[in-house]
Order: C-alpha cells, then structure tokens, then sequence
C-alpha cells in the first residue's frame, strides 16, 4: 500500500539529524526493548548483588605524637639529634621487615584462609598492604617554627574482622615506641662509649708523655737513685696484688712502663727534646679536656635518654575496635552498577542500530539511493478507499441524526420539568 510522505519535511529532518531528536530514541527504545532490558537487567542484579555480598573491611587507627624534650636544650644537649621525619621512617622501615611481618601474623593467626594458598611472601606483601604508618601534614598550631617540628602520625591495619584489626594496631603502636626507646637508647650508650674509650686514650697518652719527660730530667746521679722505670714497674707489682689487670689503673701503668720502656735513653736529654714533649703534652691536655667535657655531655644525654625525658613518641589516640566498615561504599557501588547497566543496555541497542540496514524512514532512502532519481509521487485514492471514505460519511450522518434527535428528546422532558419547577415556585411551594 502506497503512503503520503512530505518529502521536504524529511529532507529538514535529515539535515538537522536523527540524535536530535528524542523521538528517534523512543522508537528505538520500543525497537529495541529487549536487547536493552536483558543487559540491563543482567548487569544491575550482578552489581546489586557484588555491593551486599562484598565482605567489609574495617580500619583501626592510632595517633602518635612526638613529643619534644622536657627538660630545656640550653641545659641539657640530646644525645640523638637526629630530625623526627627521619626516625619516624627508619622505624618503619624496621617494623616492616619480614620477620617483624612473620611474627605478627603467627601471634594473631592472621589471613586464616589465605594460608594454604599463599606463600609466606605473599603473606608478608599482603601484610604490609593492609599497614599503614602516616604523618598528619597539618603541622599543630602551636608548634615552633624549626628544622625538627612537632608533628603527629598515624598507624592503623585494616581486617575483615574489627577486633583483629584493633588487636594488630595496638601491636604496632607497641612495636613503634619500644623500637624508638630502643634506638634512642642505644645511640646515646653508644656515643657515651666511644667517648669513654677516647678519654682513656687520651689520658694514657698524657701518662707517657709525663713518663718520657722525667726520664729525660731525672738521670741518676749515683748507683744509688731510684730509676723512673723501675719506680713504675714497682709500683705495678704492688698495685697487682690489689687490682686486676683490667683495671683502668693497671692499664694505665702498663701503657707508662711500656711508654718508659720504648723511650729510655741516656740521661743527657737536650732542653730541645724537652720543650717538644711540653707541647705535646699541653695538645693532648687539652684533647684531653674537651674530650672529657663532651664524654659528660654524653652521660646527662644517655641519662635523659634511659629516664624518658627527651624526644620522644606519645600515644595521642589508642587504636579502637571499628564501629563501621571504611569499604566497601555500598550505595556508590549501587549507583555505578546502575549506571553500567544502563551503559551495556544502551551500548548493545545502538551498536545493533548502528549495524541495520532495514529502511525505515525516508531519509534511509538517500542513503542507498542518488536523490536525483527520488520524485514525489502523487497521492493514489484506490476503490477500496473511495468506498471506505463513503461509508464513513454516511455513519458520521447517521451518529450526528441520532445525536440531535436524542438531544431534543432530553431537551423536551428538561423543559417540562423546569416549567413545573417555575409554576411551583410562584404559587409559594417552596416557601
């Protein structure tokens, strides 16, 4: 059957484009229902059912602050002066070795049913991504301006179960402030020891120094005077039978007597010799002295460090046992599984559409057809038509007869009844 088309009103309707036109995609929608409804429908329930099935996780957190030292550093010089920032990551990355890893999973029985499927590396990488150790940009308020500021951090772990996560937290927080005694202890036991050990060297070579000027001044006069030497080696058997031979006092004898050994010579020692072992003696004297200044410096910064009075980490917040999952995001994942669904719906409707060739409007025509050879054709009325148009007049006369006759039927019994009502009215009826 032919149909009437106004070919110029297709014409303007390709020119300006189907995607403009919200009518396009109703009929595409009602085209193509199924291909968007089973997507859609199929994408929507798996989403839906990922954001209820997904198992959560919670995050339990503490905050450390370092604090900075008690006792002012104008009396009291730290031992360990090394910036906050710097221990803070050193810690770390001691906290994060294998075996500290290993001995934390053992001791809460962590990843239970990951187990038998990982390796103990992969445990350990899996550890360490479920740790987190970070510093609070935002600097306190009441911080000084200076190279070591005060600054607050975080700890946390994340677990599927909320007790465990605040279990290992606590662990860790533990594990961070015995490791910083730890080290800040040992530095400054260290430190005091090596200055130990240079005063004592310093001084024994005072000893021999003293040792090698008198056995140049005092030459025995006869047979009969004492030598310096033999002084010396007496007054170590002597002290012998009192000390051991690790005391520093026995030590310092021996340095003197080995010193006196290697350095004895004829009595006539010129003043030139003399004068040159004065001043290495007053050099090493005063090594000695600052040597010794620094090694009590080291004894009140090892003190400060063994009583707890120095820089050093404060628990700001426990870690707590989580009261709501920290993911996964629920209604996001609502909402994206949504929006993905209308994606494959929608996607698979237009690559459908974009594929199909069947002619369905006019401008599909001069997609495979040259516009020249398209003319516009004169509606053709057929017999069948002709007599279908008649017949409808012919009802439409008939409906609009009847209409009027019922019309005056209902008119005639409603005027009567309003004749009744107005005579009624009159005579005072109603009154």
């Amino acid at each position: 059957m032919l149909q009437k088309v106004n070919l110029d009103e297709d014409v303007q309707e390709e020119g300006r484009g189907n995607l403009l036109r919200p009518a396009y995609y109703w009929e595409l929608l009602k085209r193509r229902k199924y291909y968007f409804a089973i997507p859609f429908v199929a994408v929507a329930l798996i989403g839906s059912a990922l954001a209820f099935i997904w198992p959560p996780t919670y995050s339990s957190e503490g905050k450390i602050l370092v604090q900075s030292q008690l006792i002012p550093t104008e009396l009291v010089h730290p031992t360990v002066t090394s910036a906050a920032q710097e221990r803070i990551q050193v810690i770390e990355q001691k906290l994060m070795t294998r075996d500290n890893m290993i001995a934390i999973i053992d001791k809460f029985q962590l990843f239970p049913e990951k187990r038998n499927l990982m390796s103990v590396t992969q445990l350990v990488e899996l550890m360490k991504k479920k740790t987190t150790i970070a510093a609070i940009n935002n600097q306190l308020s009441f911080a000084r301006r200076s190279d070591n500021p005060t600054i607050v951090f975080t700890v946390g772990f994340e677990d599927s179960d909320p007790a465990v996560a605040a279990r290992v937290a606590n662990e860790l927080v533990t594990r961070i402030l015995h490791e910083d005694i730890k080290d800040r202890t040992n530095r400054a036991s260290d430190t005091t020891k090596f200055l130990g050990r240079e005063v004592e060297r310093l001084q024994a070579a005072i000893d021999a120094k003293i040792a090698q000027a008198k056995g140049g001044q005092l030459a025995p006069s006869s047979t009969g005077t004492t030598d310096p030497l033999t002084q010396l080696r007496a007054d170590y058997l002597q002290k012998s039978a009192i000390y051991s031979e690790k005391h520093p006092i026995m030590k310092a004898l021996k340095r003197q007597i080995d010193a006196a050994e290697k350095m004895a010579r004829p009595a006539s020692s010129s003043s030139d010799d003399l004068a040159s072992l004065q001043a290495q003696q007053d050099a090493i004297q005063k090594s000695l002295e600052a040597a010794t200044a620094k090694y009590s410096a080291a004894q009140l910064g090892e003190a400060l460090e063994k009583n707890q009075q120095s820089e050093k980490l404060e628990v700001l917040e426990q870690p707590a046992v989580p009261q709501e999952p920290i993911k996964p995001n629920r209604p996001k994942l609502l909402a994206m599984s949504f929006l993905l669904a209308f994606a494959a719906g929608g996607g698979l409707t237009v690559l459908l559409e974009f594929f199909d060739t069947t002619i369905r409007r006019t401008a599909d025509i001069y997609g495979i057809v040259d516009s020249a050879l398209v003319v516009q054709v004169p509606y053709i009325v057929t017999e069948i038509e002709k007599r279908r148009i008649q017949r409808r007049k012919k009802l439409l006369i008939v409906a609009a007869v009847l209409a009027v006759l019922v019309a005056l039927v209902v008119a005639y019994f409603m005027v009567t009844q309003l004749d009744l009502i107005i005579a009624k009215a009159r005579v005072g009826l109603f009154r």
